[in-house]
């Protein structure tokens, strides 16, 4: 294979067996993406080891602006030797999504010797945040599938790209690796619309709970159970505080439609009572 430029490679990690990959988006539902890997970061102290330039696949465009202060898109890749795990976490790609996802998968398959990998992504739901988080599983292959089997997952999504629109980046990412042979599954899970531009420590916990099961990587969660019960508890209070907010969660837990104007305030009042006790 010849060699790739847009890589950037720190130090070669060796495992004592095919290690796993985890892809996760900077840019997601719930901070879904960028949750999952950072406490997988944490808990199993991953270092990073390679990563790619942007100049290929960000545009100038790309870059945010947050407090005065401009933020370039990264695409870094880290790893437990220990674990035989492998993560990646990014933006979101702007252009040449082929060769981008190529270049993910060449670190990974050719560097790194993965075989299997996850990618994940939040979906808004329509439904309240005191409900179970559910998880449902995309596999590119029949190996995968038949591996899913006996885990506590739905691989019922029935979801078609609409006409006219470029499907997700995860979607896209599970065909290209099952033109290289490499096994892989898209992991969803739904977000409540008033915590999409949130972090959502239960929909969290639910991905990671299946890949710790997955990957036997004996993680102990106290504490993000800490922070679900924190975040439960401020909506809690803001739900006692303002009835119009608690009629919009019942609603809600009675698979009710909300009105707009009851969306807007349902969203507004969320965002500003986590913000202000985070």
């Amino acid at each position: 294979m010849s060699e790739n430029n847009s890589i950037r490679v720190q130090w070669e990690p060796r495992f004592e067996r095919a290690p796993t990959l985890v892809v996760g988006w900077s840019v997601d539902v719930g901070r879904l993406g960028a949750g999952v890997v950072g406490y997988l970061r944490l808990k199993l102290g991953m270092k990073e080891f390679a990563g790619i330039e942007p100049a290929d696949y960000f545009p100038l465009t790309g870059v945010s602006i947050e407090g005065d202060v401009a933020q370039f898109p990264e695409s870094k890749f880290y790893c437990s030797q220990e674990h035989n795990l492998v993560a990646f976490e990014s933006s979101p790609a702007m252009s040449r999504w082929h060769d981008f996802l190529n270049t993910v998968l060449d670190v990974a398959q050719v560097r790194c010797g993965v075989k299997e990998f996850y990618t994940m992504g939040g979906m808004i739901s329509f439904g309240a945040h005191t409900a179970p988080r559910q998880l449902m599983a995309v596999a590119n292959s029949a190996e995968m599938r038949s591996a899913l089997d006996g885990y506590d997952l739905s691989r019922e999504m029935d979801y078609e790209t609409p006409p006219g629109q470029r499907p997700t980046l995860s979607s896209y990412l599970l065909w290209v690796a099952r033109k290289r042979n490499a096994t892989g599954a898209s992991l969803w899970t739904p977000v409540p619309f008033y915590l999409a531009a949130n972090e959502d420590p239960a929909a969290c916990k639910r991905v990671l709970g299946f890949l710790d099961d997955r990957m036997k990587l004996g993680l102990d969660f106290t504490d993000l159970d800490a922070q679900v019960a924190a975040q439960a508890e401020k909506l809690a209070e803001l739900r006692k505080n303002l009835p119009q907010i608690g009629d919009s969660l019942s609603k809600l837990e009675s698979n009710r439609v909300l009105t707009q104007e009851e969306n807007e305030s349902l969203v507004k009042e969320v965002e500003r009572s986590l913000r202000k006790r985070s």
